[in-house]
């Protein structure tokens, strides 16, 4: 019991109270790949807080389950609890049907996350050869289709092989050199693997819809990994190249809701971040403070989970 409440209430706090403070920490996009690393870090240490405290009382449960139901009577009654009390069914079928909704609860969740990511796969797998299959191919570019339709989109599928999609209204309004930076911020998302990002991160919005730390961080997370790919293209071909691709292309709004697009996220702070990065100081400062913040959120939720399994030891030797 103790190991779980532990875990809890690292867990609850980080879940409904962090996000804010890392959204404002992250929104500059001064160092996106830090911010990537900060909120997979907090999601993911708040996912093996939970993970640890329902072990804990699983564990807790099989070893000792008279124990427990004292324990938890005690907890909740005080001297008032007697054995007559904790004995009875009327007070075991609850705390069992308690523990079962728990346990179903949690395969739950964790079938409706796979199930959503199976879905996800599917779409991008058959939007990929859909595009392969009508599509013609860009000679200048490998893997890259053109889409004759009006509108101004250019996206990536990952899948097998990937596929880069440009629309021909797209491709009438770029020329060469915003062509090849547009298609550089595409291949720097799936040379980045950012599709798994960001199939994770929406995985987890989704089974989880009332926890902020994954509901925003599903919407962090896809905007940071665009300003991953702003990055990387305008090193190779220039940011001024870059600014002008985008705003070209516009908003985009062909793109499906599973591809990684040039024009996705807002664009005006895109722009605005690529035409007047901070001076370096500030960016030394940012960096510092993300470095410091995800090792402050790696080493408390080690430290936790460590002290947690070793109460929970504890308790099982307690309890055999």
């Amino acid at each position: 019991m103790s190991a779980a409440l532990l875990m809890c209430l690292y867990a609850l706090p980080v879940a409904w109270c962090l996000p804010g403070p890392l959204a404002r920490l992250t929104m500059p996009g001064t160092s996106a790949r830090l911010g990537l690393t900060a909120w997979l870090t907090a999601e993911a240490s708040v996912l093996a807080s939970l993970v640890v405290a329902l072990h804990s009382l699983i564990s807790a449960a099989v070893a000792g389950w008279s124990v427990l139901a004292e324990a938890v009577c005690r907890s909740v009654a005080g001297r008032a609890c007697s054995p007559l009390m904790y004995r009875s069914a009327m007070f075991e079928v609850p705390l069992a049907a308690a523990a079962a909704g728990g346990a179903l609860t949690a395969a739950a969740l964790a079938w409706q996350y796979g199930r959503w990511l199976q879905r996800s796969r599917e779409r991008t797998r058959a939007h990929a050869e859909a595009a392969l299959m009508t599509g013609r191919t860009l000679s200048a570019v490998s893997g890259a289709v053109v889409l004759d339709a009006p509108e101004l989109a250019a996206y990536c599928v990952p899948g097998r092989p990937p596929a880069i999609v440009l629309t021909s209204g797209a491709v009438a309004v770029l020329d060469g050199a915003q062509l090849a930076a547009v298609i550089a911020h595409e291949k720097a998302h799936l040379a980045g693997g950012h599709h798994l990002l960001i199939a994770i991160t929406r995985g987890l919005a989704a089974a989880f819809r009332a926890v902020p730390l994954f509901t925003r961080g599903a919407a962090e997370m896809a905007r940071l990994t665009e300003m991953c790919a702003d990055d990387t293209a305008a090193r190779a071909s220039g940011r001024n190249v870059l600014v002008s691709a985008l705003l070209a292309m516009g908003t985009g709004t062909a793109t499906p809701h599973f591809a990684l697009a040039a024009t996705a996220g807002s664009l005006a702070a895109r722009v605005q971040r690529l035409l007047e990065p901070p001076p370096r100081a500030q960016q030394a400062r940012c960096w510092l403070t993300l470095i410091a913040v995800t090792l402050l959120i790696a080493g408390t939720s080690a430290a936790l989970i460590w002290f947690a399994d070793a109460l929970a030891a504890h308790a099982l030797e307690l309890l055999s």
